[in-house]
């Protein structure tokens, strides 16, 4: 069983706001944390905390688009009932945002043992930190062709087609190194929806994918979280919750006027420093 500190508590908590809304993978981060903290990755206890404090993520997501989120909720709520209110773009794009939610969490429950299993190594996330890089890079061409077009489209034209290919593709998110943010922003740019409205679908869609597999592994590790001690759960969450909200309004300031780009060559870096630390055996890819 794994003994957690409360400073590798607060470590692991800063790492997982910082990266979880951040296109640069936070179970990427956390597993070589992990490594580095000397804690044993493939320790269910480990596994349930870093899925854990991800839900202080979730609650910054919550309370910074509070509003957004009741609005959605209404406009959803409202539409369902009257023809008249599923006129309201909001309807769309609440139903996008629950369509878009499903394929991950079907995917991911019938992969589960997989996902917490042999692709927790580090060889893995190294290879899909450059690999996804690479999508991310097709996708802003993508994105500046319709730039080119000036055929770029707002929130208001999210339709539930956009959910459910968004939705999709952050399937591939469940590859440690991949990126959830990553994949829902590079997948909403690629079909010439603005890079902040990509990027607040990301944010939108983070919250049932990310509550769900947080509180499934809770209840699946209870007891390994309760060894873990009460404190250093805490702490991580409340760190994780205070770093992602600061995360959370830079990213949207950054992609308003920035590419992806940045967060591809710093992938890049850290995908080729970790394969040669690993092929040099500093470290362990388990």
């Amino acid at each position: 069983m794994a003994d957690l500190s409360y400073l590798d508590a607060v470590i692991l908590g800063v790492v997982e706001g910082l990266t979880e809304y951040l296109p640069v993978s936070s179970t990427a981060h956390l597993t070589i944390t992990e490594k580095l903290l000397g804690l044993e990755v493939d320790d269910p206890a480990v596994t349930a905390y870093t899925a854990v404090i991800q839900l202080g993520a979730i609650a910054a997501t919550l309370i910074y688009f509070f509003r957004d989120i009741v609005r959605f909720a209404m406009a959803w709520f409202r539409g369902l009932v009257g023809a008249e209110a599923r006129r309201d773009p909001d309807y769309g794009l609440a139903w996008a945002v629950v369509i878009g939610s499903l394929p991950v969490g079907i995917v991911g429950f019938l992969a589960r043992d997989i996902i917490s299993g042999p692709l927790r190594s580090l060889w893995v996330i190294s290879v899909a930190l450059l690999l996804w890089s690479v999508v991310m890079v097709v996708a802003e061409r993508m994105y500046a062709g319709y730039v080119a077009r000036d055929a770029v489209r707002g929130e208001h034209s999210v339709r539930p087609v956009d959910g459910l290919f968004i939705g999709l593709i952050q399937c591939f998110s469940l590859i440690p190194g991949v990126s959830r943010s990553g994949a829902t922003i590079s997948a909403g740019i690629s079909r010439g929806i603005d890079r902040v409205t990509a990027t607040r679908l990301s944010f939108f869609l983070a919250i049932p994918a990310l509550t769900a597999a947080g509180l499934f592994q809770a209840v699946q590790e209870k007891e390994g979280l309760t060894a873990l001690g009460v404190g250093p759960v805490l702490v991580g969450l409340v760190v994780a919750f205070v770093v992602a909200f600061a995360s959370i309004a830079w990213l949207l300031r950054f992609v308003a006027s920035n590419t992806l780009i940045p967060f591809v060559w710093y992938r890049v870096g850290l995908g080729l420093v970790l394969m040669g630390v690993l092929a040099a055996g500093v470290i362990s890819a388990t």
